[in-house]
């Protein structure tokens, strides 16, 4: 576990990361990248249980995380070799041929730290309850970890897995939703509304929280709030504020780098915003 102190130079090389993959190969997605990188910095040094030198697909014994918005995987790679699943150097081969770090997260390659193949937006929160049925069924008391973007709460299957996880009562379970508002095809209030967040979860039986994903005072004082509340009969929900390209002032707030790569003359403003750490470049 890292000093908390730690995070936030952590989570500055973690965007440092992401926007160095998604140039390389004019490929990927930055956006909901650089928003969530304070949480899962937040997440792999702090907050979850977790081995990386002891990966097993099916985490028996430790906390598991499922990224349900699995187009965001540059920020899921940089978090696993910066806590150690595989070398940091293999960020290099992002969406290369042949590489384990394909677009959207994949299990055939066998990379350290991915448990299920997501991107097909809708799924992983039913992957993540199935994690959380198993490990009540093994006495396993670890948590069950997972993150859904916004725009995804669009698709039906989530709503059925919302019904499903209260109905069962299935309280090792910590969501959190990534609302900053934005997907590809514009703002979520444009293309599909999903208004309410708050009420519509407390109301299908959730313990429903709201924090700013981007403000680490307010992660440590929330994330300590959802994990006392694991445990109480219901599942456990964060509605994250965040900013798309949060880090980056030309790409923050705007749906147009939800899956588009800077430029050379961009990669190289972006990164004098974000200074290189102690961490180091890959």
């Amino acid at each position: 576990m890292a000093d908390i102190n730690t995070l936030p130079e952590i989570a500055r090389q973690v965007r440092r990361d992401i926007l160095r993959m998604v140039h390389a190969v004019n490929s990927g997605h930055p956006g909901g990248s650089l928003g969530c990188a304070d949480y899962l910095t937040a997440l792999y040094f702090h907050y979850m249980v977790h081995d990386a030198s002891n990966f097993t697909p099916h985490g028996n014994g430790e906390d598991v995380f499922v990224m349900s918005n699995g187009h965001i995987s540059p920020v899921f790679y940089s978090a696993l070799a910066r806590s150690g699943y595989f070398p940091t150097s293999e960020l290099a081969t992002f969406r290369k041929l042949n590489t384990r770090l394909q677009g959207h997260p994949t299990t055939h390659e066998g990379l350290p730290g991915v448990r299920v193949a997501t991107g097909s937006l809708g799924q992983g929160l039913s992957v993540a309850i199935g994690f959380a049925m198993q490990k009540k069924l093994d006495g396993d008391t670890h948590t069950v970890y997972a993150l859904t973007g916004d725009g995804e709460l669009q698709e039906g299957q989530i709503w059925e897995a919302v019904m499903f996880a209260a109905h069962n009562k299935v309280d090792n379970l910590l969501v959190a939703v990534d609302f900053n508002q934005q997907q590809i095809d514009g703002s979520t209030a444009d293309v599909m509304g999903i208004t309410e967040l708050v009420s519509k979860f407390r109301a299908f039986g959730w313990i429903t929280l709201e924090m700013d994903g981007n403000d680490w005072d307010d992660i440590h004082r929330v994330m300590p709030q959802a994990q006392n509340q694991l445990g109480c009969e219901k599942p456990v929900i964060i509605i994250m504020k965040t900013e798309m390209g949060q880090g980056v002032d030309f790409m923050m707030g705007s749906h147009a780098w939800h899956g588009k790569a800077p430029n050379d003359a961009q990669l190289a403003e972006a990164l004098l915003q974000l200074p290189v750490t102690e961490l180091g470049d890959y």
